[in-house]
C-alpha cells in the first residue's frame, strides 16, 4: 500500500457561490442549531426536523435522544455540514455556519461514531490520521492516545506504536478500536466533540472503559452526545428528549424522570428489555 500524505495544507477557501467563507484563528465551541427544519434531498416530501432549536455552550454536555427516526442523527450531520437547514440556521460562536470556510470549521470538530474507521497501517498512523494540517509528532500522538485510555494497551504491543491494526481494525477488539477512534479524535484538540453511538456496539466492560476516556475528554469542550443506552447520558448536563423532529423535553436526567413523561417512557423501556435508540 502506497503512503498517504500527512504533509499541511493551508486554511484554502472553498468558493461557494453566495458564500463569505471567513475562516478564525480560534474558536470556543458554542454551537447552536437554530429553529431548523430539514428534509433530505431524497425525501423532500418528509420533513425530519420540525424548528428543532438547541444550544450547547462550551464546557457542556447535551445528549439528544429518542426513537430511531427521530431526526439525532440529522443533527449531527447538519452540524458537520453534510447538509444545510431547509429553513433555520446553524451558528458557532452566534456565527452563521455557512459563513464559515468548510474546511475551518471540520477542523473545529470530532468525531467518534458507533463504527469507527481504521485503515491497514500502524495504530501510530491510525491515531495521525485525526488532523491532515500538519504531520503530528510522536509525543503528540502518544498524548493523545493516553487521553483515550489506549496507551498502555498499546504498550504491551511488541510493536508498539507501529502495530498494524489490520483491515478494518480487524486486529483489535471493539473497544481497542473506538478508543484509538477516541484518540484520532482528540489529536486535534476539537472545540466541538461529537459522540454518536460512541459506545452501543461495545459490551459492558468495554463500554465502562470507553465511557471513562469519553467522559475525561469531553471536559471543556461543547459536546454532544447521541445515545442508544440511556445509561450512558446520566452525567450529561442536560438531555433533550427528541420526538417526531421537535425536542420535547429538557433537562437533568433525574428531572426528567420525574417529569414521567417521554424520556421516562424511554429508560422503562430499556429496563425492560425494550428498544429506545
Amino acid at each position: 500500500m502506497s503512503a498517504i500524505s500527512l504533509s499541511a495544507q493551508p486554511c484554502q477557501p472553498i468558493v461557494q457561490s453566495d458564500e463569505i467563507d471567513h475562516c478564525y484563528d480560534s474558536s470556543r465551541g458554542k454551537t447552536a442549531i437554530i429553529n431548523a427544519k430539514f428534509t433530505y434531498p431524497t425525501r423532500p416530501e418528509i420533513l425530519v426536523l420540525k424548528g428543532l432549536s438547541v444550544t450547547v455552550e462550551p464546557g457542556q454536555t447535551i445528549a439528544l435522544v429518542g426513537q430511531s427516526g427521530c431526526g439525532k442523527s440529522t443533527c449531527v450531520q447538519l452540524i458537520e455540514r453534510f447538509y444545510d437547514p431547509t429553513d433555520g440556521k446553524l451558528t458557532l460562536d452566534d456565527v452563521d455556519r455557512k459563513t464559515l470556510n468548510i474546511s475551518w470549521l471540520r477542523q473545529q470538530l470530532g468525531i467518534v461514531s458507533q463504527e469507527p474507521v481504521l485503515f491497514d497501517r500502524s495504530i501510530a498512523d491510525n491515531i495521525r490520521y485525526g488532523d491532515n494540517t500538519c504531520i503530528p509528532t510522536m509525543e503528540e500522538v502518544v498524548k493523545a492516545a493516553k487521553a483515550a485510555n489506549i496507551h498502555n494497551f498499546i504498550q504491551t504491543l511488541p510493536a508498539g506504536y507501529a502495530t498494524s491494526v489490520g483491515e478494518k481494525g480487524t486486529q483489535l477488539s471493539g473497544g481497542q478500536r473506538q478508543r484509538v477512534a477516541i484518540a484520532r479524535a482528540l489529536l486535534r484538540n476539537p472545540k466541538i466533540l461529537l459522540l454518536d453511538e460512541a459506545t452501543s456496539a461495545l459490551d459492558t466492560e468495554n463500554e465502562k472503559i470507553v465511557q471513562e476516556a469519553l467522559d475525561a475528554d469531553r471536559q471543556g469542550r461543547a459536546c454532544i452526545v447521541i445515545a442508544h443506552r440511556l445509561s450512558t447520558v446520566r452525567n450529561a448536563d442536560n438531555i433533550a428528549v427528541v420526538e417526531n423532529g421537535i425536542i420535547v423535553e429538557f433537562g437533568k436526567h433525574q428531572d426528567l424522570l420525574a417529569m414521567q413523561g417521554s424520556y421516562c417512557s424511554l429508560v422503562n423501556a430499556q429496563l425492560n428489555g425494550g428498544e429506545a435508540s
